[in-house]
C-alpha cells in the first residue's frame, strides 16, 4: 500500500492539516496518510509544545471516522530528538509491505539540506510537496520521485491557535468540533 507520512508536532492538529491529507488521498497516487507526531523537532522549540499523548490523542479524535486517514507514534519510541530519515528506516522496517512517501509544506523543502542526511533523503525516498505561501520550490529540485501536489491551503497556524486559546478567544471554526471540546474540557494550552 502507498502510505503518505505527515510528520509534524499537530500542535494542535487543525483543519489546515486535515485538508492537506485528505487532498493527498484524493488526488495523488497515495491510499492512505499516517500523521507521524513528532514528540521533538530538531528545529523548534519545546517549550511551547503539549504533552506528546495529548497530541496524539487530539489527533485519534480529529481523525476517528476517516478510515484513510491514521495516527503514528512511532517516533515516541525512537530517540529525540526525531529525524525523518530514522524514522523513514524504522518504518520500512517495521512495514516492508508499505511503500512510503514523505508530505511536507514549501516551506519544510526549502530547508530540506539542512536535515540529518539530507541526500539519502532526496535520493531514494519519495516527497510531495504542497505549496506555501511565500516558499516557492526551485523547480531544479524536483525529480522523478519529488514532486508538487496542488493542494488547498488555510492560512491557519498552531501557534495562532495557541494564541487565541490564551487569549480566551474562539478557535472554532480552525479546529474540529471534538477537538475544541477536548482542548476546552482539559484546559489545553491555557
Amino acid at each position: 500500500m502507498k502510505i503518505g507520512l505527515y510528520f509534524g508536532s499537530f500542535n494542535p492538529i487543525h483543519h489546515g492539516h486535515l485538508i492537506i491529507a485528505s487532498h493527498m488521498v484524493n488526488f495523488s497516487d497515495l491510499q492512505r496518510v499516517w500523521f507521524v507526531i513528532s514528540p521533538q523537532n530538531p528545529f523548534k522549540e519545546s517549550a511551547s509544545l503539549l504533552n506528546e499523548r495529548h497530541r496524539k490523542h487530539l489527533v485519534d479524535l480529529a481523525i476517528e471516522d476517516d478510515v484513510r486517514l491514521k495516527t503514528c507514534d512511532i517516533e515516541f519510541k525512537l530517540p529525540r530528538p526525531s529525524y525523518t530519515i530514522d524514522t523513514l528506516v524504522h518504518l520500512e522496517e517495521k512495514y516492508p509491505q508499505h511503500e512510503f512517501t514523505v508530505i511536507m509544506g514549501s516551506d519544510s523543502f526549502m530547508n530540506i539540506k539542512k536535515w540529518k542526511n539530507a541526500n539519502v533523503l532526496l535520493k531514494n525516498y519519495s516527497i510531495k510537496i504542497y505549496l506555501r505561501s511565500g516558499f516557492p520550490v526551485d523547480p531544479k529540485m524536483l525529480k522523478k520521485n519529488i514532486e508538487i501536489v496542488e493542494a488547498p491551503l488555510l492560512q491557519i497556524s498552531g501557534t495562532m491557535i495557541r494564541e487565541l486559546i490564551k487569549e480566551r478567544k474562539s478557535i472554532r471554526y480552525l479546529v474540529p468540533d471534538i477537538v475544541r471540546e477536548e482542548i476546552d474540557s482539559q484546559q489545553y494550552y491555557f
